[in-house]
This record gives C-alpha cells, sequence and structure tokens, in this order.
C-alpha cells in the first residue's frame, strides 16, 4: 500500500487531489485537556500527553499520513529544509490540518526562523485554538524573538491546560502565578 502514495502523488499533483476532512478528535481531546488539569502529577500527565500527540498526528489521509512522517523524519534527521519542503506540501494538501503548521513551525523554530514558525503557530491556533504544544511553542518563539512578556503569557495560557509542561520552568516568578 505505502508504495501506492507515491505513485498517486506524481500521478497527480497534490493541489489537484482533495484532503479529506481530518478526524474528528474534539470530544476527546477536550477530555484528555481536562485530565491534564487535573493531573496530581508528572508521571499522571504523561500517557495523557502521549494520547493527545496520537490525536494531533492523525492525518486526514494516508497521502497526508506519509507527508508528515517524512517531513517529521526529515526534521529529526536535522534536515530543517526538507522537513520545510515537506510541511509545505503537506499544508497546501490538507490547509485545514492543524498539524501540519505545527510541525512545519517546528522546523522553523529549530532553524531559527522565528517570524516563520509565529505564523505558523497562529494558523494552528486558529484551527484548533487548545493545542496545548502551539501555545507552548508559541511561547518559546516569542521568547526567541525577544518579545519576552507576550511570551511569558502564552506560556502560562498552555500552563493553564497542562501543568506539567517542561516549559513550566521558564517562567519568570512562577511562585506568583495562577497556574
Amino acid at each position: 500500500m505505502k508504495w501506492m502514495i507515491p505513485l498517486v502523488v506524481v500521478a497527480a499533483p497534490l493541489s489537484a487531489v482533495a484532503c479529506p476532512a481530518a478526524p474528528d478528535h474534539t470530544a476527546r481531546l477536550a477530555q484528555i485537556i481536562d485530565d491534564l488539569g487535573a493531573s496530581r502529577t508528572h508521571q499522571a500527565s504523561r500517557p495523557l500527553t502521549e494520547e493527545l500527540w496520537e490525536r494531533w498526528l492523525d492525518a486526514p489521509d494516508p497521502i497526508a499520513q506519509e507527508i508528515l512522517n517524512e517531513g517529521m523524519a526529515k526534521r529529526e534527521s536535522f534536515d530543517f529544509l526538507g522537513a520545510r519542503d515537506a510541511l509545505d506540501a503537506l499544508v497546501e494538501y490538507c490547509p485545514q490540518y492543524a498539524e501540519g503548521y505545527n510541525q512545519r513551525a517546528f522546523a522553523s523554530f529549530l532553524r531559527r526562523d522565528y517570524a516563520a514558525a509565529l505564523a505558523d503557530l497562529d494558523k494552528t491556533l486558529e484551527i484548533m485554538p487548545n493545542h496545548i504544544a502551539a501555545m507552548s511553542g508559541r511561547g518559546l518563539t516569542l521568547l526567541g524573538m525577544g518579545r519576552t512578556e507576550e511570551g511569558q503569557e502564552a506560556l502560562r495560557n498552555a500552563l493553564r491546560l497542562n501543568p506539567w509542561l517542561a516549559e513550566r520552568s521558564l517562567i519568570d516568578d512562577p511562585i506568583g502565578t495562577d497556574i
């Protein structure tokens, strides 16, 4: 089956193939986020965080999944420009799939192209407002841009949904916050 995906891509440009809607995980994502907020330990939050990633990374169809996997593999092998090219194809093919933008933002962030990362994170959050990783990534990106106050607020917003994020160590005056 895997060999058919490149054949489909070669036979017709991605823009000519319609991307279906992403799987609707809205109800389960909301429940996971509620459970994360109620978690009493980091260890209890881990399986919930893993399930969030499973849901976010569930692409709309096999073509989108293959492109996403390719982009992530390239990013993991430090081929950030190759990752960006693959993820460009994904967001062109599936413009309503939030994770395509989020993964492209991560590749841009790693290249220190903060402006591109921020634009993609904003698009991710437009599509999926409670995407905790995008919220956190937005905070890190803003900090990277020297926009400390905005970055701190973005991190606080992410921590309100998942108080066990590693980024909690970056919050100024964590004792005085309401997270």
